[in-house]
């Protein structure tokens, strides 16, 4: 592998300790991916502030005792606790959660920004088309490499670090241009238009690719042309989450995707799968049945809710209250949180009973209390995940099924998806 000067002194330790661990980190990581050299990259998310254990807090404290500093803008992931609020305390890990606050303050003081999103490409300033980045959190990558087209592998925690601090990465995977060709095709032309249309739909749909998809790179035919933003962060993060899906391309949607031709780079598609409505009602079955139990929650914004769902939120709930047998939770940014509140939001879904929460997501049990039973939501990422991390059972509905589910105190599903 070849490195240049800059690069060697630093490997050398010229540049200090935490500079050359920074870079003996990136080498091996290149000689694992077997590039031939290094990159630089102009931005990275990082999500190795978000706090597993005390080997994240020991490694952030080496790298600032040793002079550790950025060479690129770096945004933070979610934490495990809100800053924000910290009334939100579980007794039982009072340590964790002190340790991940300490550890969330640390990252602040290597320099990174501290916005405390998944959902960064929410926030002004996001990366541009073809630009290389450093993406960690894995609906985050999936949003950059396929909506926007900035390039990212998916960077685990401490390599997100080390990246940022060198500003350079390995040449390989989904940097080079031959490993963003699409090699399977998703055609959901014969799912009916109204179903298309319904934002439950690319939840299953990004459910779907996900399971089905393996090592290859996946590409969607028949999306609605009304297909937006908060559609495809579905499916990036549904896809990302049952079967890791780094990127995908939407026809005639995403911007390396004009076309069939192009999306798959002149290549015919090694394997394609037409969808069915029975796809779709498989993958909602897979994401939690509707049980007999009584529902007593609603979880929202995995990813953090954006600022055209609020909106769409505040015009569902119509002035309506939450009912009073159930709890309500809703995640977001703090740039999105000041944007709602800006416009009033806040209040009025306070008001209504809706709990609202930055910094963090509530499938992390700190960060709510009395979330449990038969939970509604309608992010796929959560029905996947929560069960396994909170004493919940998930059923996924659209945001306005969540909504009249949470009115009512009853859950409320549209025909095709109770078929």
């Amino acid at each position: 592998m070849q490195l240049n000067r800059l690069d060697q002194e630093r490997l050398d330790g010229k540049l200090g300790k935490a500079m050359q661990f920074a870079m003996e980190t990136i080498v091996t990581a290149a000689h694992i991916d077997q590039a031939e050299r290094l990159i630089d990259i102009s931005f990275a998310h990082i999500d190795a502030c978000f706090y597993n254990g005390r080997a994240h807090l020991d490694f952030v404290n080496y790298m600032l005792e040793h002079g550790a500093t950025l060479a690129v803008p770096a945004w933070t992931n979610n934490g495990l606790v809100s800053l924000n609020d910290l009334s939100l305390r579980d007794p039982l890990a009072s340590r964790e959660m002190d340790e991940a606050r300490q550890l969330m303050q640390a990252y602040v003081k290597l320099g990174c920004n501290p916005v405390w999103t998944c959902a960064p490409y929410q926030l002004p300033g996001r990366p541009e088309l073809g630009a290389h980045i450093v993406g960690s959190e894995s609906n985050a990558v999936s949003f950059y490499n396929s909506v926007i087209g900035a390039r990212s592998n998916k960077y685990g925690d401490f390599l997100d670090v080390c990246a940022a601090v060198t500003g350079r990465v390995p040449y390989s995977k989904l940097h080079r241009d031959e490993a963003r060709a699409a090699t399977m095709l998703f055609d959901v032309g014969n799912i009916p238009q109204e179903i298309r249309r319904d934002d439950l739909f690319y939840h299953l749909l990004g459910h779907f690719i996900g399971r089905n998809t393996g090592n290859l790179v996946p590409a969607i035919a028949g999306l609605s042309d009304d297909c937006n933003e908060d559609d495809l962060k579905a499916i990036s993060a549904a896809g990302s989450s049952s079967g890791s899906v780094p990127l995908f391309h939407a026809i005639g949607i995403t911007p390396e995707a004009s076309t069939i031709e192009v999306a798959f780079q002149g290549q015919p598609p090694q394997r394609i799968i037409e969808l069915t409505l029975a796809d779709l009602q498989q993958a909602r079955a897979e994401l939690g049945g509707n049980s007999d139990h009584a529902l007593s929650g609603i979880a929202l914004g995995t990813p953090h809710f954006s600022y055209a769902e609020f909106e769409r939120l505040v015009q569902l709930l119509n002035g309506r209250c939450v009912h009073p047998g159930l709890v309500f939770y809703l995640t977001t940014s703090r740039h999105v949180h000041q944007q709602a509140r800006r416009q009033g939001w806040i209040d009025s879904l306070e008001q209504a009973g809706v709990k609202i929460v930055t910094d963090t997501c509530t499938y992390f049990s700190p960060a709510v209390n009395g979330l449990r039973g038969k939970v509604m939501t309608n992010s796929a990422k959560w029905a996947y995940y929560a069960p396994g991390m909170l004493p919940v059972e998930a059923l996924i509905g659209s945001l306005r099924e969540c909504v009249e589910s949470a009115v009512s105190g009853e859950v409320m599903l549209d025909p095709w998806v109770a078929e």
